[in-house]
């Protein structure tokens, strides 16, 4: 298996945190969320991982790290940072695709994996529970997760109207089988560049809006799906939450650092 992680940005909201530094080598509880996630591929079997940077990618190919680079971190969004890695993508193996900022533990990648699909997407169950860990409204930043009656993927990332629209979170992880990896590339490809999606330009579009794409081209797209045991770092206020909470031992309740140790 092929495992892409996505860090390209410099995180904006970490600063200053990110002023010298990309986001996915940010800290928690002392080691570096790229590292963490290293750790838990590499238990897995996953030895060939590449990140695809962009901010201070130096940083990044300096601890060793197989890189693509984003030349247009600044301005793009993730969906072009992944395509930025398309010369690192074949048929000959599964792609993991996963996001820079977050960390899980291994049960979490194990579900993804034991699911055989053309494409999994990872959501959380209990995502309310930690998102009222993060927010005093989750709505205002949860987004949409329904499945259809045969347990497809129906629609994903718009802005819910109520908690019923939400089966499960998107947790940025995703896998695509060795068979349908050059398939994306070509559908990528043929997108319209001029084209709105989900309110974003096609350079811009988020990944949510790209799955939206191929589930409205027919595309079979399942989820595994886990109870917590990951965590998004968008914030300082996020960080320094965290680390409270592993200090105090509440953490293992969302996630168990000492799972990457």
């Amino acid at each position: 298996m092929k495992a892409l992680i996505l860090a390209a940005g410099q995180g904006t909201r970490l600063r200053p945190l990110t002023d010298d530094r990309p986001k996915c080598l940010v800290e928690l509880t002392g080691k570096s969320l790229l590292e963490r996630q290293a750790t838990i591929l590499r238990r897995a079997g996953i030895q060939d991982i590449t990140v695809v940077a962009g901010y201070r990618a130096d940083q990044i190919a300096a601890l060793g790290y197989e890189t693509c680079l984003n030349p247009h971190y600044a301005t793009t969004n993730m969906v072009t940072t992944l395509f930025c890695a398309a010369d690192a993508m074949n048929g000959d193996q599964d792609l993991l695709i996963a996001y820079g900022d977050i960390v899980y533990e291994t049960r979490v990648l194990t579900a993804l994996l034991t699911v055989d699909a053309p494409v999994v997407v990872m959501i959380d169950r209990q995502w309310l529970r930690y998102w009222r860990l993060r927010l005093d409204d989750p709505l205002v930043d949860a987004e949409t997760l329904k499945l259809g009656p045969d347990g497809r993927l129906q629609e994903l990332g718009r802005k819910p109207r109520d908690y019923g629209e939400i089966e499960g979170q998107y947790m940025g992880l995703i896998k695509v089988r060795a068979d349908h990896v050059i398939t994306m590339i070509s559908e990528y490809a043929s997108m319209d560049r001029t084209a709105i999606y989900d309110g974003k330009s096609f350079d811009n579009m988020y990944m949510t809006s790209f799955i939206q794409y191929l589930i409205d081209r027919g595309w079979d797209v399942r989820v595994a799906e886990t109870d917590n045991g990951w965590l998004e770092v968008d914030s300082v206020s996020d960080l320094q939450h965290y680390e409270a909470m592993a200090t105090d031992g509440t953490l293992a309740d969302f996630y168990n650092v000492l799972d990457a140790a």
